[in-house]
């Protein structure tokens, strides 16, 4: 008898030690990948105080009408919501993990009728509490804990995703009914210009100092602008439904400040004069290691830390699980006899289930877990990866648009002048209407582009901004 018992003891002594390393915690072992933002990027990996990411997207955006316009966005849009619904619950999951590790107790009272052969009906009756409570030796009840904690960790990142490609989706939109507004001040503008020259036109003709054929390419140039200002007018509309949908409002007109004014247009000292052209202002010196805000980056992370926890509880399945029983109640059917009144019945079993053979069931989902710990390692790599793309690619969009911008301004001062020479020396018969039209649509066109160009820079700023993980918070 005393070897049984040492070989039981030794038994449980060597499983409890096989089974320390389910309760290790998650650490990451991933390695991210050197240059992530690339090596011709031109970001500084040396940590700056005050970098893009670091400002909340009410200190980046400073215009209070489109801090106003992303708060009902944010409080009002249907994706939103939802994910904040799903963060609720992960939490009631998390909560109910948490509490596996107390015991259930059912109230379960019965009672029966019996007769045999006509006789006397005997009335029995239970009213037991019943009790049950599984012992977490083996770290099951612990692993799953933890990886609901990792699922909700995962919910709050998409929320905060979606969060910030809200701000980034309702700030390109404002910044787009700016331009829109700009396009359209500069159309009128033409509108009134190209109608005066083509009164003058007209009067050439009507003197015999003109043909007909130019009245008629110059009245078709006129025409053309006021169908450009009938499309700004309907995109303009268009852009307004598309943020009202975002904010959960009915179609109305979207309150917005001039273009210019706001700080992304705003005058600088810097060559480009505007804010949103100035490196000093980006400030994109920052370590690669603060890609780690994003929360899409964040997310890959949980989703490794649940899988990791999962892999641990599939593999807790290859050890034994113990349970205690537990039965207290009054009763007055005791066995083969009937005893009124009733008497206590108090009952505690405890048991203890080893698998030997589970049709492959377990060893399978172990397999698994470890598969898809691995498939999660790669993705987070690729994550990485993919934001280091889109921050070398917002660099080079906010590059670019900035060397644009002082060709277009300047390109816009030359052919203004060139503009009202030309109308004079037609004014004065020393220019044909043709060398008129060139020059008037040519700067009505760089004035278009010059006004598209900001915006572009604008959106490669913001998508700078929220590349680098801000815009969440």
């Amino acid at each position: 008898m005393n070897r049984i018992n040492h070989f039981w003891a030794v038994a449980t002594v060597s499983l409890v030690l096989t089974g320390c390393g389910l309760y290790n915690t998650y650490e990451s072992k991933v390695e991210p990948p050197t240059d992530v933002y690339g090596t011709e990027s031109g970001v500084s990996e040396a940590a700056t105080d005050g970098s893009l990411a670091e400002l909340s997207w009410r200190q980046f955006f400073t215009d209070p009408m489109l801090q106003q316009l992303i708060e009902q966005v944010l409080e009002n849009n249907a994706d939103l919501n939802s994910a904040r619904i799903a963060v609720e619950k992960s939490e009631i999951s998390l909560k109910t993990a948490k509490l596996a590790y107390l015991p259930s107790l059912y109230f379960s009272p019965s009672g029966s009728l019996s007769s045999f052969d006509f006789g006397p009906v005997s009335k029995t009756y239970n009213m037991p509490l019943q009790l049950n409570m599984d012992i977490d030796v083996f770290a099951s009840i612990t692993n799953k804990k933890r990886a609901a904690n990792a699922v909700l960790m995962q919910a709050q990142m998409r929320e905060e995703a979606i969060r910030a490609n809200l701000v980034s989706t309702t700030a390109q939109q404002y910044y787009m009914l700016q331009l829109l507004d700009r396009q359209l001040e500069i159309l009128t503008m033409t509108d009134s210009l190209w109608n005066s020259s083509l009164e003058i036109q007209k009067t050439l003709w009507e003197n015999g100092k003109s043909f007909s054929t130019a009245v008629n390419q110059m009245e078709s140039s006129y025409l053309n602008v006021k169908t450009q200002i009938v499309d700004t007018r309907r995109n303009i509309r268009g852009v307004e439904n598309v943020l009202c949908r975002l904010s959960g409002n009915s179609p109305q007109h979207i309150q917005r400040s001039r273009w210019g004014s706001s700080a992304l247009q705003e005058q600088s000292d810097t060559t480009t004069g505007q804010r949103m052209f100035d490196t000093e202002f980006l400030k994109i010196g920052v370590p690669a290691t603060l890609l780690e805000n994003r929360p899409d980056i964040r997310l890959a992370d949980y989703a490794m830390e649940e899988a990791f926890y999962n892999t641990q509880a599939a593999r807790s399945a290859f050890f034994p699980t113990i349970s205690l029983q537990g039965v207290a109640g009054w009763t007055n059917s005791a066995g083969s006899m009937v005893v009124n009144p009733g008497k206590i019945l108090l009952n505690a079993v405890a048991s203890l289930t080893q698998p030997i053979f589970a049709r492959g069931k377990i060893k399978g989902n172990y397999q698994i877990a470890q598969l898809t710990e691995e498939d999660l390692r790669r993705n987070y790599v690729q994550t990485v990866i993919d934001a280091g793309n889109q921050v070398n690619e917002a660099l080079a969009d906010c590059q670019a648009a900035r060397e644009k911008h002082a060709y277009y301004h300047r390109q816009v001062e030359v052919l203004y002048d060139a503009y009202t020479g030309t109308h004079e020396l037609m004014d004065n018969g020393k220019a044909n209407y043709l060398e008129v039209l060139t020059a008037q649509e040519s700067l009505l066109n760089s004035q278009l582009n010059e006004a598209m160009n900001m915006y572009k820079g604008a959106q490669a700023v913001i998508a700078l901004y929220i590349a680098l993980g801000g815009g969440s918070k």
